[in-house]
């Protein structure tokens, strides 16, 4: 066996302790590997930035959506009315979600000042007090003549004293009639429709009530509203 020389083994030494040379195709393929990993971190952001924004879109519409309907049909409206009349305030509960048709009409009606000067023209003791159409519900007559027969009729709960109504008639959407009662009226629920109630100022309604009439039972002193302010707590 041949002697290898020592200058040989030292270069077949370092030779062996060198580093690898890395081929160019290895070079390139590693870059687009890291390309690819980056351009598909670069979608997935992308996508998912994209859905989100979109979810918080479609959450805000539906909010907005959601939060108009509340608006209009019930908690946004007022829900209380306080009638400036010639003989104090009368505070009224309205009923926005028993009738909300009536009760959207009145609200329209109060912000057109319908109701300011609007005279009561027709008291009836222990029965109701009515301002607005005067042919509303028929002859007075027609209405105390009922009352004197109301222990024999069923009583509507929502026909009980200190009630805030207007008439069933059809009218041309310019009239509104108001009615508060001022006792149980019986079987009228084909004439009346209650859109809210006294709350305060029951006793303001017991001194219109009381005022003089003639034989129409029209007052012989000028008593109404002055104003009407809407509120949406009491």
């Amino acid at each position: 066996m041949a002697r290898i020389k020592p200058q040989t083994l030292l270069l077949q030494s370092k030779k062996k302790k060198g580093p690898t040379r890395i081929s160019v195709t290895t070079i390139i393929l590693c870059n687009l590997i890291i390309v690819l990993i980056v351009l598909s971190l670069v979608a997935t952001y992308r996508h998912w930035s994209q859905r989100s924004r979109y979810q918080a879109r479609t959450e805000f519409s539906n909010f907005e959506d959601t939060d108009s309907f509340v608006d209009v049909k019930k908690y946004d409206l007022p829900g209380y009315a306080i009638f400036n009349t010639s003989k104090g305030y009368i505070t009224v509960e309205l009923y926005k979600d028993g009738s909300p048709e009536i009760v959207d009409k009145f609200l329209d009606l109060c912000q057109k000042g319908h109701f300011k000067g609007m005279l009561f023209h027709r008291v009836i003791k222990n029965y109701v007090i009515q301002g607005g159409d005067s042919q509303g519900l028929g002859a007075a007559e027609d209405w105390t003549s009922k009352g004197k027969h109301q222990s024999r009729l069923a009583i509507s709960p929502k026909h009980e004293a200190f009630m805030l109504g207007t008439s069933k008639t059809k009218e041309d959407g310019k009239r509104f009639d108001l009615f508060i009662t001022t006792a149980p009226i019986p079987d009228l629920n084909d004439k009346l429709v209650v859109f809210g109630r006294v709350i305060k100022g029951e006793d303001v309604v017991q001194e219109i009530e009381e005022v003089d009439t003639d034989e129409h039972y029209r007052p012989k002193s000028p008593v109404g509203i002055i104003s009407v302010a809407l509120r949406h707590e009491t």
